[in-house]
């Protein structure tokens, strides 16, 4: 029974029925070249992921990645150390690195000649610094794109690889890192790209390993030796690498949550505040600051957040206190509890002039008459009513001096109306408009 299980498993991953080998050298082999309308793909793709960067607009962005080359020299690359074909490497590696060339030349010279000037670097700045997800994504991307390339029914899924490891961006970023001369752009871009190339290329080896994709061998056991010795060269200077690199990744994304923890978790201590923190790398360490407002922290405060800490990792020399925006208790102290609590003050005092304010506009509101709305209904009455003008003012008691609201009402009439007809338009004019002094006057 357990066999039987066993087996169901292993027919069910087994790939070897699907793949094409034959089919998947020719594609792979074809498209190492640099010539021909490759040279033109790329360059629509440097200009393009060049204007995403510049930009910060991540659907362009997406659009180069898809159109981009880049990659086929490096699928070349590790099949070529899967099979023992130093011919294969040695074109591959060589499109690979005339490719990188011209994208950094191309977009440097773009950045320079660009009348733009990003008003925001949040995409250049996230090819500047590799995580350990950059180099998953790196390793299984290349895996599924040397998976689809190897079916016999080919597939959709080199697009979407594309997208995932991103190799055109971070050229381009190295691009604008050259035209501004700022090696943080250069370098770590740069780091990202090799990080994807590399476990791209580790990641197209072991599936042509596991797909037992045939070795090439020399004519004579001389060349096969050397070969072989050629071939176990280049994978030493990749792989070893690669391990310190996704080591160092993994420890600096660690450390990066860590510090992230720690700061979240001390925000707010007593009457000070932890508003910013920076990480600097210093030899193959990391110094952390954090950056104080309010008081100036207390002796017995700064130790709880040392050993907080040290639980989380940190140890004590990389981590230092910026309080520059802090102030002394005591005497300071109180100057800055007067400074906010005259700040409250003002602001309540605004928000109360904000009320009143209200208060006085809904007050114009309701008085404001509804003259247009108001002629229209007298006009519809009275057929000998040809023009009505409203104003609104104030009448005076001549014995006790009080005024009080008036409206005046105008009326231009081809025949004089009536006093039983001026009665009746008073009354509903006061009952009308709330008001009992309503004056018509006819012309």
């Amino acid at each position: 029974m357990e066999t039987n299980f066993w087996g169901k498993i292993a027919t069910f991953i087994n790939v070897r029925s699907e793949t094409d080998i034959q089919a998947a050298n020719l594609i792979i082999r074809k498209n190492i070249h640099f010539r021909g309308m490759t040279v033109f793909i790329l360059a629509c793709a440097i200009i393009i992921a060049s204007v995403g960067l510049n930009l910060n607009s991540i659907p362009v962005i997406i659009g180069a990645m898809l159109i981009s080359p880049v990659m086929g020299p490096i699928l070349g690359f590790g099949l070529g150390l899967a099979t023992n074909d130093t011919s294969l490497v040695r074109d591959a590696l060589k499109n690979f690195l005339i490719m990188v060339g011209i994208s950094i030349l191309a977009s440097a010279i773009y950045f320079l000649l660009s009348p733009l000037s990003p008003s925001q670097k949040t995409e250049l700045l996230a090819r500047t610094n590799p995580t350990i997800y950059d180099v998953l994504i790196a390793l299984f991307g290349g895996a599924a794109g040397m998976f689809a390339t190897s079916r016999k029914e080919g597939g959709t899924v080199i697009p979407g690889v594309a997208i995932a490891t991103a190799l055109m961006p971070p050229l381009c970023t190295v691009g604008y890192g050259l035209a501004h001369l700022d090696p943080k752009f250069i370098f770590g871009a740069l780091y990202l790209f090799i990080i994807n190339s590399i476990f791209i290329a580790l990641a197209t080896f072991l599936v042509a390993k596991y797909l037992r994709f045939p070795s090439v061998f020399a004519e004579d056991e001389i060349r096969r030796k050397r070969a072989r010795r050629i071939i176990g060269v280049i994978m030493l200077i990749i792989v070893v690498p690669s391990i310190i690199s996704a080591v160092q990744i993994v420890r600096e994304t660690n450390f990066e949550r860590s510090v992230e923890t720690l700061v979240e978790k001390n925000k707010t201590v007593g009457r000070s505040y932890i508003f910013n923190y920076t990480i600097e790398k210093q030899g193959r360490g990391h110094a952390v600051q954090l950056f104080v407002a309010g008081e100036v922290l207390p002796d017995a405060e700064k130790e709880s957040i040392y050993l907080d800490a040290e639980e989380l990792g940190i140890k004590r020399n990389q981590l230092s206190f910026h309080e520059d925006a802090a102030v002394r208790a005591g005497i300071d102290g109180e100057l800055l509890k007067n400074y906010y609590e005259d700040n409250a003050r003002k602001m309540n005092a605004l928000n109360e002039d904000v009320k009143r304010l209200n208060t006085e506009l809904e007050e114009y509101k309701s008085k404001e008459l509804p003259a247009k709305v108001l002629a229209l209904e007298i006009a519809s009455q009275y057929d000998n009513i040809t023009n009505v003008s409203i104003s609104r003012g104030e009448s005076v008691d001549p014995l006790t001096g009080e005024t009080s609201d008036e409206v005046l009402i105008l009326l231009t009439v081809s025949e004089p109306l009536t006093d039983e007809a001026l009665d009746k338009m008073t009354n509903w004019l006061r009952v009308r408009l709330e008001t009992p002094n309503v004056v018509i006057l006819q012309k």
